[in-house]
């Protein structure tokens, strides 16, 4: 049984409000947005933007830049992503979207995929060597093109060709490039990442303690599970490498557990204007559940896998973010041009304004021309949100 190594003194004291927009900005929700970072500068500052099968209004990788910058194109951040070889995909804290200079620092999680095998799908002789021969002689293809995906059954009866070159993917050997049609494209990581990253190969300990500080400067602040989380690592892996990760010890007022900070986030107060803007339910803002209730006081969860009857939300609520706060949710859907608030719920009459710009903005992004709301749970602000968005 792991112990929990001690912890220093805290270096600074942060009140809960201190915190929390500490925490916003790491996230890139206080300030004028980065314009000329754009896109790829988003998922710098990030280090990782999830992906999902999902789309409602638009997958969640579009609504994370699009919650940061405003209206930016959605083939902006499709090419900004997979152009150049700027990013790659792989296992962070889901199926993530990572920046290409991030790729050494995944090398002790390729090597435990190598020494530990994910999934016990069996592979017949020679489908690994055949789909990386194929990718080296044809170039980037998807499983359809490697020889289909699918072995005819049930969704997760995966091919030998799909299994191969998923297996190649998270060793290393193959990288994910883009998605051409929601498909993974596949090419050689010797072909797709720049030498100077392929070749750096990190030990372990460096790649832990790289991906806790980077962690840390994206939260800002957080606890050790709240750091641990966002690129899924161990608690026993974050406490191996905390004291050496650049990253200080901190007390946050309310909160019941240590807490460190990158340096930078508390070298100057949090200043600027606050985003008003609806949430993908998969946004690192609000990825750690208790992290989430803990800065704001919202209890937030994706309701799209449990089972209608059961739902309280809807099937893809999105929070919506407002001076700093969040105010409530709402789960759209999209009728031709028209974008229906299918279910609404606020916190208060506060929050009707906010919940009226936010709407107006994301259908006029997704290219729809009128809101209608179906459902507000506080049957009071009905008509002043329909008032508000007419």
């Amino acid at each position: 049984m792991s112990t929990v190594p001690p912890v220093p003194p805290a270096t600074a004291e942060l009140s809960a409000d201190e915190a929390r927009r500490i925490a916003l900005r790491a996230q890139g929700f206080i300030g004028a947005p980065d314009r000329k970072g754009g896109v790829r500068g988003v998922l710098r500052h990030l280090g990782a933007v999830q992906l999902d099968t999902i789309s409602v209004l638009a997958r969640s990788h579009e609504l994370i830049p699009y919650a940061r910058l405003g209206a930016v194109g959605r083939g902006t951040v499709e090419d900004a992503y997979w152009t150049e070889t700027h990013a790659f995909e792989y296992w962070s804290h889901a199926a993530c979207i990572l920046p290409v200079e991030e790729w050494p620092h995944f090398a002790f999680r390729r090597r435990a995929y190598r020494d530990h095998p994910h999934w016990g799908h069996e592979l017949p002789d020679g489908a690994y060597d055949a789909v990386v021969k194929q990718l080296r002689a044809e170039g980037p293809l998807t499983a359809t093109e490697l020889g289909g995906a699918k072995n005819g059954g049930e969704w997760w009866d995966w091919s030998a060709s799909k299994v191969a070159v998923e297996r190649a993917l998270m060793h290393g050997e193959v990288v994910c490039t883009e998605r051409r049609g929601w498909k993974r494209v596949y090419d050689l990581a010797e072909r797709a990442i720049p030498d100077a990253l392929l070749h750096d190969e990190l030990d372990d300990r460096e790649c832990l303690r790289r991906l806790v500080r980077l962690a840390g400067q994206s939260l800002g602040v957080g606890t050790r599970a709240d750091i641990a989380d966002y690129h899924r690592l161990k608690a026993e892996q974050f406490d191996t490498v905390v004291a050496d990760s650049g990253l200080v010890p901190v007390r946050v007022e309310g909160w019941d557990r240590p807490a460190w900070a990158d340096p930078g986030a508390l070298a100057s107060e949090p200043r600027g204007r606050h985003r008003t803007t609806l949430l993908s339910p998969f946004d690192s803002l609000v990825w750690e559940r208790a992290r989430t209730e803990r800065i704001f006081g919202f209890t937030h969860r994706l309701e799209a896998y449990v089972p209608k009857p059961k739902r309280v939300y809807g099937y893809f609520a999105m929070p919506l973010l407002s001076g700093g706060r969040l105010l409530g949710r709402v789960d759209p859907a999209r009728e031709g041009t028209t974008l229906v608030a299918r279910q609404v719920s606020l916190e208060g009459p506060k929050a009707v304004g906010p919940m009226a710009k936010a709407l107006r903005e994301a259908a006029e992004w997704v290219g729809c021309d009128s809101v209608r709301v179906e459902r507000v749970d506080h049957p009071g602000l009905a008509a002043p949100l329909v008032a508000a968005l007419d």
